[in-house]
């Protein structure tokens, strides 16, 4: 992100939390300028923008270096007002100013995103309630009743575009992390609604280990993604506070029982030594990972106690799973959609442990496309599928030996 974008998203931020502007607004107020002044300042144009807050009002505005059509500020996800020119505004209604410590672009993009969640699942839920009444009513608002599914349909393409442009933050690219290859692929049941209960997260302790986290939420659609969300932001909290490895799914499950008393999921840990290989899972009920090694048939790694996801009753690991990672072994993490295509999840599980020892030289970029590409060549039974890939190094013992 260029130095002057980041600017005016830390402004914006802030100027929003001072005049207590509603995170979901935030949101869409700060992804509306990003929209706009993203490709202008590729481009070295400038870009201006002035707040000015009175009487729990803010109003913003973009003068840019060209005029900007009223189809295109149509098509921002927070609308200015009407007009041609390269002049942009926005008025929002504040409330109770909170907080203004400065957060971080990452923290602040969770924020609105889990608020963009909480939104579009309330007017889910109205939409539902609106199709029963109609539903109650005679044959005489046939037209009231397409004039509906048009909304909807409108809403549903709203929605996708929203979670298109924040697909960076639902979905976080690998670490660079100095001896690890890691790569991802998430497949969405509806290619319209690409969200869903299956999420992930990885990051950097501050030791130098990776930690990852896989989530399969009980559910469907945004309520689904909002759990998920919420379940992979307590596990990291409590993981980068220091709370110990394997307390982490119990730990985060009762962290939130009062929190969303409806969360249910399923969980997979993996924590990662990049210098050593040292690599340990934590299972909460999820589908074992699969160790691909040099000479040798790829296996599965089950706990002889998986033990419990979050939500679910007496959560946790029962006990932590140990490999140590070779240079060029690799380790594959995914959720059930991905052996459960054919409606088998024992032949499914077979099918992946061939594919796997047949690709274990493929590129770790492509590695988790290809398997899904492939496990999917017949699909019975439709469902969100995330595959991860972690591949130690072939160059990491060298490069250990040489530092």
């Amino acid at each position: 992100m260029r130095p002057d974008l980041a600017r005016i998203r830390r402004r914006l931020r802030t100027a929003c939390t001072r005049a207590g502007v509603p995170a979901d607004d935030r949101g869409r107020l700060v992804l509306a300028v990003t929209l706009l002044a993203e490709p202008a300042l590729t481009a070295g144009e400038n870009v201006d923008v002035a707040m000015a807050a009175s009487d729990r009002r803010l109003a913003v505005t973009v003068r840019l270096d060209h005029p900007v059509s009223q189809g295109s500020r149509n098509a921002l996800p927070l609308l200015p007002e009407r007009g041609d020119g390269d002049t942009l505004t926005w008025h929002l209604t504040g409330g109770r100013p909170t907080a203004t410590a400065d957060l971080d672009d990452d923290r602040a993009t969770r924020e609105e995103m889990l608020a963009l969640v909480a939104r579009a699942d309330t007017l889910a839920n109205e939409q539902r309630d609106l199709k029963h009444e109609l539903a109650e009513t005679n044959s005489g608002v046939l037209a009231m009743y397409v004039e509906l599914e048009q909304r909807d349909e409108q809403l549903r393409r709203a929605h996708a575009a929203i979670f298109r442009e924040l697909e960076d933050a639902l979905r976080p690219r690998p670490p660079l992390v100095p001896g690890l290859e890691l790569a991802v692929h998430y497949s969405p049941t509806d290619q319209d609604s690409p969200t869903g209960g299956d999420l992930y997260d990885w990051f950097v302790l501050p030791d130098g280990q990776v930690h990852v986290t896989l989530v399969d939420a009980v559910g469907h659609g945004v309520t689904s993604t909002r759990h998920a969300l919420t379940t992979t932001h307590a596990i990291r909290t409590l993981a980068l506070e220091g709370h110990p490895f394997p307390d982490l799914i119990a730990h985060a499950s009762h962290t939130l029982a009062a929190i969303e008393p409806g969360l249910m999921a399923t969980v997979l840990l993996a924590r990662i030594d990049p210098s050593t290989g040292r690599t340990r899972f934590a299972h909460g009920g999820h589908p074992e990972p699969v160790l691909v090694t040099a000479g040798e048939p790829a296996r599965l790694l089950p706990a002889t106690e998986p033990g419990r996801g979050v939500g679910f009753p007496d959560p946790g690991s029962r006990e932590l799973v140990e490999v140590v990672l070779a240079p060029g072994d690799t380790v594959l993490l995914y959720t059930d959609g991905l052996v459960e295509s054919r409606k088998d999840i024992d032949e499914g599980q077979a099918r992946l442990l061939a594919l796997a020892a047949a690709h274990r030289t493929w590129p770790t970029a492509d590695l988790p496309r290809e398997l899904v590409t492939r496990m999917h060549d017949v699909v019975q039974h439709a469902d969100d599928t995330v595959v991860l890939a972690v591949r130690r190094s072939p160059t990491a013992a060298r490069s250990s030996a040489t530092g």
